[in-house]
């Protein structure tokens, strides 16, 4: 055989591997939905951000508007876990940017496996100022304070009375809070036992580089 001819064979024995390749790598129609109803929600959220009474760029004259900061969406960071309480619901003390102690209730958490590793994130329930509940979840990983907020970053969650209900925590939904446009605003700074061994590379980024 002429070695042109074996270069050839290679060359398509190659190309056959990264065609396969790019098969395994297509998304599903379900991930496409999803990926185009995420890129969506930013979208809107930047109209309310630039626009909305209650928005920090709206509330303070210095913060100056700009489009939000996005990892692209990635399927692969959105998990389903049951939420399990603790037997022991204590209240604890988080301090927020400006020094202030808020209190919080550690009321559960969540464990999910992300590539062969397991990891567990907290879930806290606290009051807003005109007396609702909530329930947030915050961390931070190792892409804080480089690619993202270095306060850390939140997920909004809304609790479901079945106890054998299954949640979705979704890190393309993570989001900063508003400190991280504004210096008027104080936020929740999260406690060394809510940092993530790995870098969530979804959700928004830092917003001032």
């Amino acid at each position: 055989m002429k070695k042109s001819e074996i270069c050839i064979k290679r060359a398509m024995f190659l190309l056959l591997i990264m065609a396969a390749a790019g098969c395994g790598d297509r998304l599903s129609e379900a991930d496409k939905i999803y990926i185009s109803e995420v890129d969506a929600f930013r979208k809107n959220k930047d109209v309310e951000m630039k626009s909305s009474p209650g928005s920090p760029f709206v509330q303070d004259t210095a913060a100056h508007w700009a489009p939000l900061k996005y990892y692209p969406v990635d399927p692969a960071f959105k998990f389903s876990s049951v939420l399990k309480q603790y037997e022991q619901q204590d209240t604890v003390v988080i301090l927020g940017t400006k020094g202030e102690e808020r209190k919080y209730l550690r009321y559960g958490y969540f464990i999910w496996n992300f590539r062969n590793m397991e990891y567990q994130i907290n879930v806290y329930k606290g009051r807003s100022r005109t007396g609702e509940e909530y329930a947030s979840l915050w961390f931070t990983d190792e892409t804080t304070g480089k690619e993202t907020y270095g306060v850390g970053r939140y997920i909004d969650l809304e609790l479901n009375s079945d106890s054998d209900h299954e949640y979705t925590i979704d890190f393309n939904l993570a989001y900063n809070p508003y400190c991280a446009y504004s210096s008027r605003y104080s936020c929740a700074i999260p406690h060394k036992e809510d940092y993530l061994p790995l870098a969530i590379e979804a959700g928004e980024k830092k917003f001032h580089d």
